[in-house]
């Protein structure tokens, strides 16, 4: 996730340059809203909010997905929510790098321990610190955009991003050295007995976060295609576009997860990933720059993909059932379940695909249909894994 906040702010900065000459144009909307996004992703999987780490809550994870059904329609649907959205955005990072500035000096196992100790973590005091710093001047220009020039901000955001990626490779190099866990790791339900059951920590794994959070975005981008295409309101392809390259880079680099199935999560992969979240950030923040070709790539994976995922499914059955000359074994019921859910997800993949790839292959309230389907099968899928995780 910081690597991805890394990202985005890298290419924004960059991107700012051509923007203030006019050369490029600039879509505030989208931008804000895949910023909230990302931001919600670290609260829904990690109980990561701007303002510090916090109990995984049912709370905590409901308000995560809020905030990021607020980003998705300001990547949608563009000019309603822009000012409150500047607001919203600039407020998270002024008070969240106050806030966590302050903690990183005021608890004692934090700032005042580590740099005792030096070396790793001493670096560790000097990235977080850094990374605070910017985050509250980031804060202060996005809430007042009139105290600075265009350049001056791009040069901050370069500063900001580059403050990720350093901040990423202390904390990757801390806990490769101490072993350190996760607040998230740490935390454990019996902590929470004396708590009501939405204030709990959360047994929901990583992977369940993130398929819980793919299925409202398809869902609610699914549902605004209605009104999209009877023409009652205007939508943003291209931040469409952008905020679905981005889930999948998170997906990618978290998972391992490709739309052409799973991977090891090695180096090659997480570049993939950190390549998929910099074309959907330059997707969201310049319209119309990549829109064709991002149509494209989209359109060829989600073909590959439910091809080669129907393919792995069922030629393997195939193959026993000619080698035995009888009937497959029957799986049990929630196996079968899942199977029917996973058949049926690649098979609108592979329309999806083809109407990225050919618009117009599929009518838009056909599509809007078949997205507001996929959302809610994958909110079956995750209640039927949910259930087998529980009874292993």
């Amino acid at each position: 996730m910081l690597l991805i906040l890394g990202i985005f702010m890298l290419v924004f900065g960059f991107l700012l340059f051509k923007i203030h000459t006019g050369k490029l144009s600039y879509n505030p909307d989208s931008t804000y809203g895949l910023f909230l996004v990302i931001v919600s992703f670290q609260v829904v999987t990690m109980g990561k909010t701007p303002f510090g780490d916090l109990r995984r809550s049912w709370a905590l994870i409901t308000i995560g997905i809020c905030t990021a059904i607020f980003g998705m329609f300001d990547c949608f649907i563009p000019g309603y929510v822009t000012r409150f959205s500047r607001l919203f955005v600039g407020i998270v990072l002024f008070t969240g790098g106050i806030s966590l500035f302050l903690q990183l000096f005021l608890a004692k196992e934090k700032a005042r321990t580590w740099m005792v100790a030096g070396g790793l973590l001493q670096q560790l005091t000097i990235a977080c610190a850094l990374t605070y710093i910017l985050s509250i001047f980031t804060g202060v220009i996005t809430l007042f955009p009139v105290t600075t020039t265009d350049i001056r901000t791009a040069a901050l955001l370069i500063a900001y991003g580059l403050s990720f990626f350093y901040l990423s490779r202390c904390i990757w190099k801390v806990r490769k050295l101490y072993g350190f866990e996760s607040a998230a790791d740490n935390s454990r339900d019996d902590a929470s007995e004396d708590w009501s059951y939405i204030f709990r920590e959360a047994s929901l794994p990583l992977s369940m976060a993130i398929l819980i959070i793919l299925a409202i975005l398809l869902t609610f981008v699914g549902l605004l295609l209605f009104p999209v295409n009877l023409g009652i309101i205007a939508f943003s392809p291209d931040g469409q576009l952008g905020l679905v390259l981005t889930v999948t880079a998170i997906q990618v680099m978290s998972l391992g997860d490709t739309p052409l199935g799973h991977f090891k999560r090695s180096w090659l992969i997480i570049t993939v990933g950190l390549l998929s979240a910099a074309l959907g950030a330059v997707s969201a923040i310049v319209p119309g720059l990549l829109t064709g070709m991002i149509q494209i790539i989209l359109g060829l994976l989600n073909l590959a993909g439910g091809a080669v995922s129907l393919i792995k499914r069922y030629l393997p059955m195939l193959r026993a059932i000619n080698a035995t000359g009888g009937a497959p074994g029957i799986a049990p019921p929630n196996v079968r379940k899942i199977a029917a859910i996973q058949t049926t997800l690649n098979c609108v993949q592979l329309a999806f695909g083809a109407a990225t790839l050919v618009p117009g292959v599929v009518p838009g309230l056909l599509m809007a249909g078949i997205l507001v389907f996929n959302g809610l099968l994958l909110f079956i899928l995750a209640s039927t894994l949910s259930k087998l995780m529980a009874a292993a």
